[in-house]
């Protein structure tokens, strides 16, 4: 008896031409299909005369379902995970059913697609030598506020997911919080309108000021400058821990990396820096 899979299977962002031929095959041969809109699936099997049994797979029901699927994979189906659209687990469900089958020793096999994320940065025209993937802010704006105050010190390629209706929220935020970056902000990427609106921060926030934005959007932020962070010996040399790390912080650096930061910088254990750090918390208060 052959060995039981369970393939995670991309699927196209927009055009449906972007799937790769294994994909097709694999679709073709499986038992089923576990879909997170089977609405959405139908229509790329139908585009390619896919006659498949679909199983309901989101992430209301991705639990109950991750354990029943399981179950049918042990039997010796074969099932392919897809998700709305791209890699099944990049920000959709997934990965609750792939970390499952891999303790049950059931074999896992990625049949790769287009992501939006990564077809965003490569023609974003901002560094793709190194980046992070951020996914979707918070939706509430205290929170999302914290997540960018803890990203202000990174260097990489900043990538994320959000939702057109909280995109000028975000983009204010990200203005008041980062500083007016190079940014480039896509709208249904791959799809019919796509648009790719860049410049810093400030240009682009000035261009949805009168539009509501629609559609799928994906967000590439210029990292910090290297050089913003690391500053030469001179200019701390002559300060305390504490001054030191006022002065990360007074650029924006939260406590947290600012304590990394200072710690490297001086040579000192983390603990040390920290044990100063506390101090600025005490101050606040009073």
């Amino acid at each position: 008896m052959s060995e039981t899979k369970l393939y995670i299977c991309g699927t196209p962002i927009g055009n449906l031409e972007d799937i790769s031929l294994r994909a097709l095959k694999i679709l073709k041969k499986v038992d089923y299909i576990a879909a997170e809109d089977t609405r959405r699936t139908q229509n790329l099997l139908n585009h390619y005369e896919i006659d498949a049994e679909l199983i309901s797979y989101h992430e209301h029901n991705e639990e109950e379902k991750s354990t029943k699927i399981i179950q049918m994979l042990k039997s010796g189906q074969e099932i392919a995970l897809v998700s709305d659209a791209g890699m099944p687990g990049i920000s959709d469900p997934g990965y609750k059913l792939t970390s499952l089958a891999d303790e049950e020793g059931i074999r896992v096999v990625p049949i790769p697609g287009p992501t939006a994320m990564t077809a965003a940065l490569v023609a974003s025209g901002l560094p793709t030598d190194k980046f992070v993937f951020e996914g979707f802010l918070p939706r509430k704006e205290k929170q999302r506020q914290e997540r960018l105050k803890e990203l202000s010190a990174e260097t990489r390629t900043l990538v994320f997911y959000e939702s057109p209706y909280r995109l000028k929220d975000s983009l204010q935020n990200m203005l008041d919080i980062l500083g007016d970056r190079k940014i480039a902000v896509w709208r249904e990427i791959t799809k019919k309108f796509e648009e790719k609106i860049s410049g810093q921060v400030s240009e682009v926030l000035g261009h949805f000021e009168d539009e509501d934005p629609k559609g799928e959007i994906t967000i590439v932020l210029d990292g910090l400058d290297a050089d913003q962070l690391h500053y030469k010996e001179a200019a701390w040399k002559d300060l305390t821990i504490l001054e030191h790390l006022q002065l990360m912080m007074d650029k924006g650096v939260t406590k947290k990396e600012a304590v990394k930061l200072v710690a490297k910088e001086r040579g000192l254990p983390k603990r040390e820096v920290y044990e100063e750090a506390i101090v600025i918390d005490a101050q606040v208060k009073k």
